[in-house]
């Protein structure tokens, strides 16, 4: 009998073993709370055929050595729990403080002045609506695909773009497309809202939405069955080939501490992976460590800097990061922003650090100022008839002043006004309309904070007598175009230029900046 049931719960635990890793796809490592769980499951079951068979009308007071199996289980229990207590902040705050390493930059010499040509404008939210437009225009492929959700953030032969794969629609579209394979893949500009699907050569085999083996998550847990994996993320190389980037995750005890020690990329259309340790991943991948990971960290530097006890009782230097983030990037990287503030959480700044998703490099900068939602308010609060929202704002080297810049969309989702804010002082905001551009919104911007030298509001300097003077709408916006004596240029100037616009009469001498023939600063009118 007993070999009967010997016999039965190998086979059992065989096929509950191989079930559950094929399904439920989790490491084969004790540092994964999902994996005991899982484990211990299975040598539950086993355990029970091999003591009572697969007779289960037998009552459990007949496994003579449950007493042990208890003692066992409890005894696992207890080590885990106590693993776990010896390695939470309590006992070693330090090492949570020193996940991240910090130091401190410098405001004017590290962030460049802004470049308003390449700047991610755009947010996830508004790029989505973007992109189900490019696909609503391709009508054979809606029915086979939807558009994925990830719309990762990427910088891209210069340009700051997000890009998301097309997903298949269900079993049944995959079962049909799986020889093909899922043709491309969406890109928006990130600065200009220009959206496109790049359809590749040659299809993608491998995705999050493919089944049994051609499931993404499946083909990389069967090539690294050991690795604690965190979510993939889609990405394309600099010749636009499209991978999916797997963090790989290192431990203290269970699932505690986690942090990167490298990533797979994998090529979405052969499905070939390739690891490399955090130090040598390739330069054009940007997205390394996820950002919730380095925002939990950053949190873990800003609390236990003093110990544990203190980052309650007391919390003397104990900081924490706002309650959001965005992207910044440079040429070839992508940066988590997101600001710094007191523990007490008082709607002010002292300042912001910026890291690096490939290398974690992090630099705090020491800005006090308003926090991020103080400054969406204020910019709500300017347009408020208009009720528009703000999009979390960026934070700008704008003529050498630190400067919140966000976009305010209507209901629809659509940018109409860009809203500049002093960051030292959010009461001061300038709201411009989306349809004059971004570099005029600057100049309106730096004019009302009495900028004269700035490059971006410096101009061909014009003197002379008004002979024409004419307002028109365009757009909804009133617009004045003026003409002076002995001069054949055009001038055009926004009425929210200057608040003398309405009243300048022809004869009157104007003096005044301009660029173009667009009038950026009106001096003196006489």
């Amino acid at each position: 009998m007993k070999n009967k049931n010997l016999l039965i719960a190998i086979v059992v635990f065989l096929v509950l073993s191989f079930g559950c890793f094929y399904v439920l796809l989790p490491a084969l490592s004790i540092q994964s709370y999902s994996s005991l769980v899982i484990f211990g499951g299975i040598l539950f079951v086993t355990y029970i055929v091999y003591t009572i068979g697969i007779n289960f009308t037998q009552p459990l007071s007949t496994i003579k050595s449950s007493f042990y199996l208890m003692v066992a289980v409890g005894a696992v229990i207890v080590v885990a729990v106590l693993g776990s207590v010896f390695n939470s902040p309590i006992f070693i705050s330090k090492t949570y403080a020193t996940r991240i390493q910090v130091t401190d930059g410098n405001f004017e010499q590290d962030i460049p002045p802004v470049d308003l040509n390449n700047l991610p404008l755009l947010d996830k939210t508004s790029t989505e609506k973007v992109g189900d437009r490019v696909m609503g225009q391709i009508p054979e492929l809606i029915s086979q695909f939807y558009v994925s959700e990830q719309y990762t953030q990427i910088s891209y032969n210069g340009r700051l773009v997000r890009v998301t794969p097309l997903e298949y629609n269900g079993f049944f579209k995959w079962f049909g497309n799986r020889n093909e394979g899922i043709p491309g893949y969406i890109m928006v500009d990130s600065t200009t809202g220009e959206a496109s699907l790049i359809k590749l050569p040659e299809g993608m085999k491998f995705a999050a939405s493919g089944y049994f083996n051609d499931n993404l998550q499946r083909h990389i847990r069967f090539q690294y069955p050991t690795e604690l994996l965190s979510t993939s993320v889609f990405e394309i190389d600099d010749e636009g080939n499209p991978y999916y980037i797997t963090p790989v995750l290192k431990v203290r005890w269970i699932e505690m501490l986690p942090d990167v020690k490298g990533a797979i990329l994998t090529n979405a259309i052969d499905g070939t992976s390739t690891y490399y340790d955090v130090k040598d991943v390739p330069k054009w991948v940007d997205h390394v460590y996820p950002a919730s990971l380095v925002i939990e960290q950053a949190n873990s530097w800003g609390s236990y800097q003093d110990g544990w006890l203190n980052s309650f009782i007391g919390q003397k230097n104990v900081r924490t990061t706002t309650q959001g983030y965005t992207y910044l990037a440079d040429d070839t990287d992508i940066f988590v922003y997101t600001g710094i503030t007191s523990a007490t959480a008082d709607q002010s700044n002292i300042g912001f650090i910026l890291i690096n998703l490939r290398t974690k490099e992090t630099k705090f900068y020491a800005v006090p100022g308003a926090e991020e939602f103080s400054a969406m308010a204020s910019a709500q609060g300017a347009v408020q008839e208009k009720g528009y929202v703000s999009t979390f704002p960026l934070l700008i080297n704008l003529d050498d002043r630190p400067t919140y810049l966000s976009s305010l969309k209507d209901s629809a989702g659509l940018v109409k006004a860009y809203a500049f804010v002093d960051v030292q002082d959010y009461q001061k905001v300038k709201v411009t309309d989306s349809s004059q551009g971004l570099i005029a919104a600057a100049k309106a911007y730096l004019q009302m904070m009495g900028a004269t030298n700035s490059e971006l509001v410096a101009g061909s300097a014009i003197e002379g007598v008004v002979t024409q003077i004419q307002d028109v709408v365009i757009d909804s916006n009133t617009y004045y175009f003026i003409t002076v004596q002995d001069d054949q240029t055009i001038y055009k100037a926004i009425v929210t230029l200057d608040d003398r616009l309405p009243f300048i009469q022809v004869g009157q001498t104007i003096s005044f900046s301009s660029v173009n023939g667009e009038i950026l600063i009106i001096d003196t009118i006489k």
